[in-house]
């Protein structure tokens, strides 16, 4: 009986540590919107937690009341929700009686350089460079005019899935933003399947789900797409309606970076349209990302 008692103690020490580590999280700290409603205790909700990780409300619930054990990719994802950093971590995983050496984590993707340089060539053609999850690696400055300047979103956040879900300019700029932004779901259940235990990943939808219902449920329905090719109508504030063919270029030399790239048929309307809003931009100095200008940053 003595044994079992005293087993339990590091679970409710876990479960202790990562109440009071929620406590000391405001949603905006983790990137969800403030409702400006007062909250009925500090930090963070249970289900917030629990979302942003990609688990279930009553695991989590039960790993703070020391009812079972965590995993150890579980408890590397709540230390990123949680913002602990490399000492918290190390005390989290050492109460739950895992290894404290950390999981292997990809290295930062930065840009190809031959997808670089075909960026810079690119001036009449809007294109940018995605990497996993979406991250948007690198554009060139039509890409800039045509979409949203990159260059004033945090690196950090400088994701399309999230972009297309949290800035409220792109439900206009798409003409049809409920299937461009079901595309974009499908599209990151595909990156899930390739890479489950991306915890960059499992936070960032974790984040959306919170944020927004139709991502929630798009998500929960499990349909994938592939980049490959299709056709946008959007409604650009600058230069008015442009049909766009866009297509995705796989890098051999990394097959998680694509170049996507918006044309239109020559002497089109859209066609002429996008040499008058190169004009504007380059008019605007709207700044086209760059090698020079490719740093470590804090993880997505």
């Amino acid at each position: 009986m003595l044994g079992s008692m005293t087993a339990n103690v590091p679970l409710n020490e876990l479960g202790e540590f990562l109440k009071k580590r929620r406590s000391e999280l405001s949603p905006r700290t983790v990137g969800l919107p403030e409702t400006g409603k007062p909250r009925r205790v500090a930090g963070l909700r249970r289900e917030e937690v629990a979302q942003l990780a990609s688990i279930s409300t009553d695991y989590y619930t039960r790993l703070e009341q020391g009812r079972m054990q965590a995993s150890a990719p579980v408890l590397d994802v709540l230390a990123r929700v949680l913002h602990l950093d490399d000492d918290e971590r190390g005390y989290l995983f050492q109460l739950a009686g895992k290894t404290t050496t950390r999981t292997r984590r990809r290295s930062r993707q930065k840009v190809q350089p031959q997808l670089q340089r075909v960026l810079d060539d690119l001036t009449a053609t809007p294109a940018v460079v995605q990497g996993r999850r979406g991250d948007i690696l690198a554009w060139n400055a039509l890409a800039a005019a045509l979409v949203t300047d990159f260059s004033q979103i945090p690196e950090k956040h400088r994701n399309y899935p999230r972009i297309i879900f949290t800035d409220p300019a792109m439900r206009t700029l798409y003409a049809d933003w409920e299937t461009s932004a079901h595309i974009a779901v499908a599209q990151l259940r595909m990156e899930a399947a390739k890479y489950p235990e991306d915890p960059r990943l499992i936070e960032l939808v974790g984040e959306l789900s919170l944020r927004d219902k139709q991502f929630a449920r798009w998500w929960g329905d499990h349909h994938v797409a592939a980049r490959t090719v299709g056709t946008k109508t959007l409604n650009h504030p600058v230069v008015g309606e442009l049909v766009l063919d866009w297509d995705t270029l796989t890098a051999n030399t990394d097959p998680d970076q694509h170049l996507t790239v918006w044309t239109a048929e020559p002497g089109s309307p859209t066609h002429e349209r996008l040499r008058i809003l190169a004009s504007w931009a380059a008019d605007q100095d709207l700044p086209a990302s760059s090698l020079s200008a490719d740093r470590d940053g804090p993880p997505l």
